[in-house]
């Protein structure tokens, strides 16, 4: 079975797990995060989940048989640092990921003790909260060079064939000052049209010319200041390969505009 590739929001800190006053600003989007499933073409025998919380020198594997959990966020309410995920691991697809890079000559490192951020955690307790697909997590590369993301999503595009499913897991915006200020709400508009105008229906090609030139584009340093969220689609877009992207979902958090999309 052949699994697409996708990016999704992953939201903020543990967003989905709190009790908001209304309206609640996470809704929309935790909503079609619970959706997912019922858009893949049968369920994956694993994940490889590329997080934005993770960033060391070389892209690394979290190679783990049942990882731990690391709680990076701070000033949530005490019930969110007991919050569980207790999926198993997935070494054998981390290893095949760890040899697929090295084959295309991109250094590449598996970590047995590192565990999984809420990059990893969070998102997935939503898409599959029963915890019964094993998961390998995978880095960025410290470099931040969107063209080398792209390459290594293209490098571990062979999973898709053994049915696993390829989640690149950020956000198309992540201005977090700017999600705080109601006089900024929307100003993410403008780098989110640019998303859809180069993924939506474009080839490979173009997409990737586009996607590689992301910090020209209007808005771009507005809805990224650092672009360590927007890295894992350059994963997933890589990823794709040939295959179109579609944006699957657009919705609005906190004021600002948010994107998800699907290859293949």
């Amino acid at each position: 079975m052949r699994q697409p590739s996708l990016y999704l929001p992953h939201g903020g800190g543990p967003c989905f797990f709190m009790d908001w006053p209304p309206p609640n600003p996470w809704a929309e989007l935790e909503a079609f995060l619970r959706s997912v499933p019922s858009l893949l073409p049968a369920r994956p025998r694993a994940i490889l989940l590329i997080t934005a919380h993770w960033i060391p020198p070389q892209f690394t594997l979290a190679t783990g048989t049942q990882p731990s959990l690391i709680y990076d966020y701070y000033g949530f309410p005490p019930h969110t640092y007991q919050l569980r995920y207790d999926a198993p691991g997935a070494p054998d697809v981390a290893a095949h990921a760890v040899d697929l890079l090295a084959g295309a000559g991109i250094g590449a490192a598996g970590d047995a003790e590192h565990g999984w951020d809420h990059g990893v955690f969070i998102p997935l307790k939503v898409v599959f909260p029963d915890a019964d697909i094993p998961v390998a997590a995978m880095s960025l590369r410290h470099d931040l060079d969107p063209a080398a993301h792209i390459a290594a999503g293209r490098a571990v595009a062979p999973l898709r064939d053994d049915n696993v499913l390829i989640v690149g897991s950020g956000m198309s915006y992540h201005n977090l000052r700017a999600f705080f200020d109601p006089a900024k709400a929307g100003h993410g508009e403008p780098f989110d049209d640019f998303l859809f105008s180069a993924i939506d229906g474009q080839s490979e090609a173009a997409r990737t010319a586009a996607l590689a030139r992301w910090a020209a584009a209007p808005g771009a340093r507005i809805a990224h200041p650092q672009e360590d969220h927007l890295l894992p689609l350059m994963v997933a877009a890589g990823a794709g390969g040939a295959d179109a992207g579609k944006r699957i979902y657009s919705g609005v958090a906190m004021n600002q505009p948010l994107s998800a999309f699907r290859f293949g």
